[in-house]
């Protein structure tokens, strides 16, 4: 099984994966002739939402020139993914969304028993990513939540990586929440004893054989440091 972790693979309204980093040629090294492949919805009850994201990745698959045989949905409306069934397909796409409603999905239909067979390419995107780890730091995202006691900042992901990404760097490096910095403030605050890695669109991690590597620009956070780690167009692994 290989697993790409993406904060965006595809350009900004374009149906077509992004090329940077040498994103496109990675994946069609791994990619089937005729894929069956398998987008998993991050909010269930988005059926049109989730119709729409559906069309938007067999085209971009396509447009890609990726072969395709078909790509099926799970959401809410559909509920006869065994084992046996996920076992079938080369890829699975985990989709970009709200992590405490994935989470709350993900469980109710217990995904990570379901996918234990899978032995194909995994593609989590943004919130797909984030989940896909082994422990998921689910940083706040709406106001309040920095002050609510309750709120579940880390819980037990998928454990297909060990590495914690934050997505959309360049969009929510300069963001404030609750009066605090969100990088600075909040997610190296988060970080005393654990490090996270921040990813713009267009960059990735891959992990395969027990080994992770980043490709493209990142900054790391590991315990409250914040600092560059990789570079456009260069690739480090991750320890």
């Amino acid at each position: 099984m290989i697993t790409f972790l993406t904060s965006s693979p595809t350009i900004e309204n374009c149906p077509k994966f992004n090329d940077a980093n040498g994103f496109i040629r990675r994946l069609a090294q791994h990619w089937p002739a005729n894929a069956r492949c398998l987008l998993v919805a991050a909010h269930p009850d988005d059926h049109r939402g989730n119709d729409a994201m559906t069309e938007y990745y067999r085209d971009t698959i396509l447009s890609t020139g990726l072969s395709l045989d078909g790509l099926d949905l799970w959401d809410s409306r559909y509920y006869d993914f065994d084992r046996v069934r996920l076992a079938s397909y080369d890829v699975i796409i985990l989709s970009c969304g709200h992590v405490p409603t994935q989470k709350k999905w993900f469980e109710s239909i217990d995904i990570r028993y379901r996918m234990q067979d899978f032995d194909g390419i995994l593609i989590g995107i943004s919130a797909g990513a984030m989940i896909s780890a082994r422990t998921v730091y689910a940083w706040p995202e709406a106001e309040g939540k920095t002050l609510d006691p309750d709120y579940p900042l880390f819980f037990q992901g998928l454990g297909y990586a060990e590495t914690m990404i934050l997505p959309h760097y360049q969009s929510v490096k300069d963001r404030w929440l609750d009066g605090k910095r969100l990088i600075e403030d909040v997610a190296c605050g988060d970080s005393l004893g654990r490090k996270f890695l921040a990813l713009p669109d267009g960059s990735y991690v891959i992990a395969e054989n027990g080994h992770e590597t980043v490709y493209g620009e990142a900054w790391l956070i590991d315990d409250g440091v914040f600092s560059p780690y990789c570079a456009m167009e260069q690739s480090r692994k991750l320890m």
